[in-house]
């Protein structure tokens, strides 16, 4: 998988999850998530449970960091890393 298509995949992930009201390709891939589209804390649960579903990756508690969810290319990274890519 390049770059791209995970990042595609975390955009449509993003919307599809957290039923936000934009296309996928509406979101910069440094768009800070939480203070464009207002994502709080519970929305990012709900992202780490599709990540997880999606990438079959895991986050043990003291693995969580915002920082991992600022951006599209945040995530990219953090899903990247943990799949050892």
């Amino acid at each position: 998988m390049t770059d791209e298509e995970l990042k595609s995949q975390l955009k449509e992930l993003v919307v599809e999850r957290l039923f936000l009201n934009v296309e996928p390709q509406e979101i910069g891939d440094d768009d800070q998530l939480m203070g464009k589209f207002g994502i709080d804390s519970v929305q990012l649960f709900e992202i780490i449970v599709g990540l997880e579903e999606v990438f079959e990756v895991s986050m043990a508690d003291d693995e969580f960091s915002v920082d991992h969810f600022q951006s599209i290319n945040s995530i990219a990274e953090f899903v990247k890393q943990k799949k050892g890519l």
